[in-house]
Formats: structure tokens, sequence, C-alpha cells
């Protein structure tokens, strides 16, 4: 469903990501990985057509990001970091309005909001202001304007940050709620996360592939050694190159 090779991307004498390469399969739940500043958000946003790379390829249901970026953006839904959510409108607005810029035939707009309302459990209060609203209900709202126009593929970029614990719990459940039904890409540096929505985890530090292995093989690898003393092992050794920059997005 994914197929990205040599994906690297430079700002000037600054490296985000470097020479990675990896494939996610169709209805894979994939968590990736990595520390603050390891490159995490400027993959996704490459993956999704929203940022060029310096060189590499990403094919994306068999469409190429760079060369074919709108049949891409067809069948990805992305929920970045900080969900682009307008505060001043109602979520049903909001919705609609996503709907529409996805190319939504009009007839059929009502019916694919209050789905994907449903779906996000934000059904009982379309009504509402944005703003009114708790940080969760916002990712709620940022996780439904994703599921818009049923994408094959959900990539979701720290989707629970900022949230209270009751709120995890419950858009961890939520994205639970899609396995079969999407392929899925979590971006995230919490294990616990990981442990509890996906299938096989793949690890960058400092822009660079660490690992790509399912959970239960990871672990044989490493014995006696629980996951986030993996992944502190793994993210921990990678050297810095002259000219990088372990701040990347």
């Amino acid at each position: 469903m994914i197929e990205v090779s040599g994906l690297t991307k430079r700002y000037r004498d600054i490296t985000a990501i470097e020479d990675l390469t990896f494939q996610v399969s169709k209805g894979e739940v994939l968590g990736f990985l990595g520390p603050n500043g390891s490159g995490k958000s400027t993959t996704m946003r490459i993956l999704t057509g929203f940022q060029p790379a310096t060189s590499g390829t990403v094919k994306v249901a068999g469409f190429d990001v760079f060369e074919q970026p709108l049949e891409v953006k067809k069948r990805v839904g992305y929920l970045p970091e900080n969900p682009p959510l307008y505060p001043d409108m109602t979520i049903r607005a909001y919705l609609r309005f996503v709907a529409d810029l996805k190319g939504v035939p009009r007839k059929q707009i009502r019916d694919e909001v209050d789905r994907v309302a449903r779906a996000a459990h934000v059904d009982h209060v379309m009504d509402r202001l944005i703003a009114n609203v708790s940080k969760g209900y916002k990712q709620r709202v940022g996780i439904a304007q994703a599921l818009i126009g049923s994408p094959d593929i959900l990539i979701l970029d720290e989707p629970t940050v900022g949230l209270d614990p009751s709120q995890i719990l419950e858009v961890r459940d939520l994205i639970r709620s899609f396995k079969g039904k999407h392929t899925i890409i979590l971006s995230t540096h919490i294990m616990q996360e990981v442990v509890a929505t996906c299938d096989s985890v793949l690890v960058i530090a400092r822009g660079r592939l660490r690992a790509r292995d399912t959970l239960e093989s990871l672990q044989q690898k490493h014995p006696g050694k629980s996951l986030e003393e993996i992944f502190l092992e793994l993210t921990s050794n990678v050297r810095t190159e002259p000219g990088e920059q372990s701040q990347a997005a």
C-alpha cells in the first residue's frame, strides 16, 4: 500500500531524514516511533504530499506522491499534529467544508458528514462551535475530517498529544476501531500508544531508520528488555554527521 525508497529531505545543510526505505502492507497498523526531532513529522508531510523531498521515491496505492499528488491525496486521510480546525465554525459546518474541499458530490455531503461524525463519536456535538469543545473533541474532529471520503490510508501524527488520560484512552479506542478498515500509520514517541494500537513498528532517530519489525519480533531480538528500554537503545546510539540537525521536525 505504501512504498518508500531512499527518501531524503535536506534544508540546506540540515538533514531532516536520510535514505529512508520501508513498506507498509494493506490493512497494517504501523507505529512510527522516534524521539522528538527525529524526522517523523517531516516524513508524514512528505508521504501525504504536503512537502517535497530532496530525493527518493514514495508510492501510495501505486501512485507516485510527487508525480500524481492529487491521486495520492484522494486515498489518504491525514491528521497533522495540530489539526487544521477553524474555531469559529461549528463541527457540522467544518466537516461539510472539508467534504466539499475533498470533492465529495454535493448530494452526498450530508450523509458523508453524518457517517464520519458517528465514526469519530462527535455526532452529538455537531452544532457546537469548535472553539467551545474540549481538546479531546477537537482531536476527534480532526480524525473525522481525515475519514472523509473513506480513504484507504490514515496517517495520524501524534493524535493524543496534549490530551488528558481519559481522552487518550478514548482516542486509542477510536483508532483501534479502524483496524481492518484502513491502512494506518500512527506517528508517536509513546510506547504505550504503540502497544495499545499497532501491529508493527518503524523506529527512526535523527532521520535514520533504526528498526522495522513486529512488536513480538522486536522483543525476541532484545530478550529481557522492556519496549521502552529497546526504544532507548535503538535511538540513543545514532551518530550525528556534520551538518545534521537532531531537532528536525
